[in-house]
């Protein structure tokens, strides 16, 4: 098995962007470990920090390269210079370079070589220290020819989950609003219906740290569940000072809390033991309803329905609010109904999400599957462990 270090059979060309009208490639635009774009057409642009690049090359992500974000455009353009430019010389099938840098001895060379903590990158003198695997020219494309084939089959797979999951994302929107009754059902303002819409102070980050009691953020939210996210957690240590705004702003079991800023807007969580006790941010609303008036856990699935995500968020010119006010809480309207009905609907509605959640969650296992295997046999075969013509008249599910 011969191998060579990059440097000595693939170049780095670094040429700055002349101006021309050509396609940019940021690294938001592709996805990790595949190489696909994320955006049918790239924009025409150009950013101060633009390369240019041929058909044939092989752009590798110098920034975070655990990311694995690799591209082999088939047309000349620009890119971010967050991309290293590696040009195969004659000894170097492009498609196989390509392959190379999504497998996983490269990424984790590259990514081992980074420096720096917040934003790591490495280098092409680091990178070109890599040695790699190089068969013949002939036997580099009999595997780029035989990892198209593989891949796109696997990709094939992919994306039939990925259409799966969206029509499961679909039956939940519709379960969520199914906590709604039927039309013409007399309705009232949800502030008629609480003890308290509040949100947490401002000027509490010098309080923030690492014991004490939980400090409730947006970050704490989830976009498609109740359940609070416990991953990420902040405590807070109060002087007497802010006594009375810290019993204000505490959390009890069976209180609705709701993102008020930023891309956490309108996401909602119904509060349970793990979080009873702690505080709302400044970012998050806390609704305390009524309990002899509103169900916590049927006001919580109202709240998350797309019916009142749409009032709550849409604008009047089609835009999106990234704000919203204690009186827009205050403002939803919400069906007047027996408590005994309320709690009806909402157990309904968990059943529906529970079922519909398991769905997702498996399939979004079996997306991360298809990912590993991906990247295993890519890995197997750019270094020589799999005889490509032994392997080829073998389907994926073999």
């Amino acid at each position: 098995m011969t191998a060579v270090r990059v440097k000595s059979v693939v170049s780095n060309p670094v040429v700055k962007s002349d101006g021309s009208a050509l396609p940019f490639l940021g690294l938001e635009d592709l996805e990790s470990q595949t190489g696909r774009l994320l955006t049918d057409q790239l924009p025409l642009k150009e950013a101060d920090d633009s390369i240019q690049h041929r058909e044939g090359d092989v752009l590798f992500s110098k920034l975070r390269p655990y990311l694995a974000k690799s591209f082999l455009p088939h047309s000349p353009g620009t890119a971010t210079g967050e991309l290293l430019v590696l040009r195969p010389g004659p000894l170097v099938d492009e498609r196989f370079l390509f392959y190379a840098t999504l497998s996983s001895p490269w990424v984790e060379w590259a990514n081992t070589t980074a420096y720096g903590i917040k934003m790591p990158r490495t280098s092409w003198d680091l990178i070109g220290e890599y040695r790699m695997w190089l068969p013949s020219r002939e036997e580099q494309r009999r595997i780029s020819k035989f990892l198209d084939a593989a891949t796109a089959q696997i990709g094939r797979l992919g994306e039939a989950m990925r259409q799966q999951i969206a029509v499961l994302a679909e039956r939940r929107s519709r379960a969520l609003d199914s906590v709604w009754p039927v039309r013409d059902t007399p309705s009232k303002r949800l502030g008629y219906g609480t003890q308290l819409v509040t949100s947490g102070s401002r000027g509490w980050a010098d309080f923030v740290g690492d014991f004490g009691s939980l400090f409730f953020r947006s970050a704490n939210l989830r976009r498609d569940s109740l359940q609070p996210n416990l991953t990420s957690l902040a405590y807070v240590q109060l002087p007497t000072s802010v006594k009375t705004e810290a019993l204000r702003s505490q959390i009890r079991k069976g209180d609705v809390l709701v993102g008020i800023t930023g891309a956490n807007t309108g996401w909602t969580t119904f509060a349970d033991d793990s979080i009873e006790g702690g505080n709302v941010s400044q970012h998050v609303c806390l609704v305390r309803p009524a309990r002899d008036e509103i169900d916590g856990r049927w006001l919580a699935y109202l709240i998350a329905s797309p019916t009142v995500q749409t009032r709550l968020l849409g604008s009047q010119y089609g835009g999106t609010k990234t704000q919203l006010s204690l009186p827009d809480i205050r403002d939803i309207r919400v069906p007047v109904l027996s408590l005994q009905k309320q709690q009806g609907l909402a157990a309904e509605v968990d059943g529906l999400l529970e079922s519909l959640d398991q769905q997702r969650d498996l399939r979004k296992r079996q997306l991360g599957v298809l990912a590993e295997r991906r990247q295993a046999l890519i890995t197997a075969t750019v270094t020589g462990q799999i005889d490509v013509s032994a392997a080829s008249g073998r389907g994926i599910e073999d």
